[in-house]
């Protein structure tokens, strides 16, 4: 059975922030099945494994509560490559601000090299949405501000009890190499 026409919207989400879920809210209204794509990608270092990630984003999509027809899924191969395995015909790629642009501007045209049956659709970060980053969530989490005007109660939780954990870790690398 055909699912229509099938997007992709890929990404590390480390962790998945309120606008990773503003785009993917968007995005499955112009597509028939939309699959956010989790990419293990340990070259960026991330906080989380795939599979904690991959289950933050699930919980949070189902949170959406939308009716959409979204799927989540890790993969570790070239994104065009995803892409086709899963015959999704659209890359959906989320924009903040112009630094952005040059980036995904690059991707797009390379993508389009790779497959030109593959359409890239970029969409704009709602305004409430455009500073809000993965990474600066992750700094202004770990020292101890304010995090939950940037991403669902549910994600606020796992990264209290990782920041808890680090800091714990820390303070045990500490004391061992106190005793040393």
């Amino acid at each position: 059975m055909s699912k229509g026409r099938i997007g992709v919207y890929p990404g590390t989400f480390d962790p998945i922030t309120n606008g990773h879920l503003d785009i993917i809210q968007r995005a499955s209204r112009l597509v028939d099945h939309l699959v956010v794509g989790v990419a293990r990608n340990a070259g960026k270092g991330p906080l989380f494994s795939t599979d904690e990630r991959v289950s933050m984003v699930r919980e949070d999509v189902a949170a959406l509560n939308n009716g959409a027809s979204i799927e989540v899924r890790a993969f570790d191969t070239l994104l065009m490559h995803f892409a086709v395995d899963i015959g999704a015909s659209v890359i959906i790629r989320g924009l903040r601000a112009v630094s952005d642009f040059e980036y995904e501007f690059q991707m797009a045209g390379m993508n389009a090299r790779l497959n030109p049956k593959v359409e890239t659709m970029f969409l704009m970060a709602s305004e409430r949405h455009q500073f809000i980053s993965s990474r600066f969530v992750k700094e202004i989490g770990r020292l101890g501000g304010d995090i939950a005007h940037f991403v669902s109660p549910r994600v606020a939780v796992h990264l209290g009890e990782r920041f808890a954990l680090e800091k714990t870790n820390g303070d045990e690398t500490k004391r061992v190499q106190t005793l040393k």
